[in-house]
């Protein structure tokens, strides 16, 4: 593999680093950064075949200061440009996000990179993704993931610092556009070594990916989830790997994120320990510790017919002193959820052990440890199952069909 090795000269700016990752795009690389503490005015864009490497916690790259730039007035779907009242220090390159109040947070917010400015029009290298209305305040933000890949395979981060500087931002990120490390519609990822914290939104985030490693990471301190594998995305092995004081879950499983093992995880308090929801299945969660989160330490979401969890692996974790200030149980399985197996686990430390909901059923238990809690079980008369259900789980089970959902991803520009 091609290297390139930067010096503190190379890597005096964000725009610097840029134009390396841009000259390594051709034909793939590893661009290595020097020991650094580095403010970004705009986030690092990995493309396919490029690895961004840094030096370890010796390695620091911070969020810049979030301005918010309002729009002049309403403005249509689709059109790559938005004006502004006043388009002062915004320059070419730079990263941001724009939506209105409607808007914010989900996938009708808009993350883009300047392509050009002309008075107060700003030019975007592709189209808004909603109407933003002119009576919800619709701006445009310097708000944006401090790296962050789209349409791209075989990308990696490794063996960097990332500070988010959430102080210094008056809006966050929204989760489905963006997090502080954030990949969407891409394929062959890796990430490892990297540590996060104190991000206006949230740390780890991909959607509409496939097979994704993340290894010895942490994100903590955001203030949205730690890490968030979300829709569609599938076949991901995330291993020793941690989120703490985050605002949200730990770890959150979003809409449609199968066969994904989470191995090893440590996180506490958070809002939640580990949250489960919509379409979820097919996962393996085994060996992490899930301790003294706000809220329950896995939860079980709400979801009806034919969007129900199903089909998941919960097996030797530690499961304690969570619920302290919201919820009723360390595990809560709420909606129609069926078929989960919690096997193995170490469970305790106030108040009831394991909650099922009346419409939940084939909740299979087996050899769980309880401790200090009271009742260890509160389910409905189907609520529980004898018999071990089967089915596929985790991170390199899937089958071709597994995929069809994201056929976007074959193909990646760079």
């Amino acid at each position: 593999m091609k290297e390139h090795l930067l010096n503190s000269e190379d890597a005096r700016s964000a725009a610097a680093i840029q134009c390396a990752l841009d000259a390594l795009a051709p034909t793939g690389g590893r661009l290595v950064l020097p020991e650094l503490d580095l403010e970004l005015d705009r986030g690092l864009r990995l493309h396919s075949g490029v690895e961004l490497v840094g030096q370890g916690p010796k390695t620091v790259l911070r969020k810049g200061p979030g301005r918010v730039y309002p729009l002049s007035g309403y403005h249509n779907y689709g059109m790559a440009d938005v004006p502004l009242i006043d388009a002062g220090g915004l320059e070419v390159g730079m990263t941001v996000s724009i939506h209105d109040n409607r808007t914010h947070g989900g996938f009708y917010e808009t993350f883009a990179t300047i392509t050009w400015i002309e008075g107060n029009w700003v030019g975007l290298d592709h189209g808004i993704e909603a109407d933003y209305s002119g009576s919800e305040q619709p701006c445009l933000t310097t708000v944006h993931p401090l790296v962050w890949g789209n349409h791209v395979r075989g990308a990696a981060l490794r063996d960097l610092h990332l500070e988010g500087n959430r102080a210094g931002n008056a809006k966050g990120m929204g989760g489905c556009r963006g997090a502080a490390v954030y990949f969407g519609n891409s394929q062959d990822l890796e990430i490892t070594g990297v540590t996060e914290r104190d991000y206006f939104g949230e740390g780890l985030g991909f959607q509409m990916c496939r097979d994704v490693v993340v290894r010895h990471c942490r994100f903590d301190g955001n203030t949205g989830n730690g890490l968030h594998p979300g829709a569609g995305s599938t076949n991901a092995l995330l291993e020793d790997c941690a989120g703490e004081g985050n605002g949200r879950s730990g770890f959150f499983f979003c809409v449609r994120a199968n066969h994904i093992t989470l191995r090893r995880g440590l996180f506490r308090r958070n809002q939640l320990g580990v949250s489960i929801g919509t379409r979820d299945c097919y996962n393996l969660v085994e060996d992490c510790e899930m301790v003294d989160n706000r809220g329950a330490g896995i939860l079980v979401r709400q979801g009806p017919q034919p969007v129900e969890v199903h089909s998941c692996l919960i097996q030797r974790c530690r499961i304690e002193g969570n619920a302290l200030q919201e919820g009723q149980a360390q595990v809560e399985i709420w909606g129609e959820a069926h078929d989960l197996i919690l096997a193995d686990n170490h469970i305790g430390g106030g108040k009831a052990g394991i909650w099922v909901a009346e419409n939940a059923r084939s909740i299979f238990l087996e050899n769980n440890h309880y401790s200090l809690v009271h009742p260890e079980v509160i389910a409905g008369p189907l609520g529980l199952s004898y018999q071990r259900p089967r089915f596929e789980h985790g991170y390199g089970t899937a089958g071709p069909t597994a995929f069809r959902h994201l056929e976007r991803t074959s193909q990646f520009p760079h």
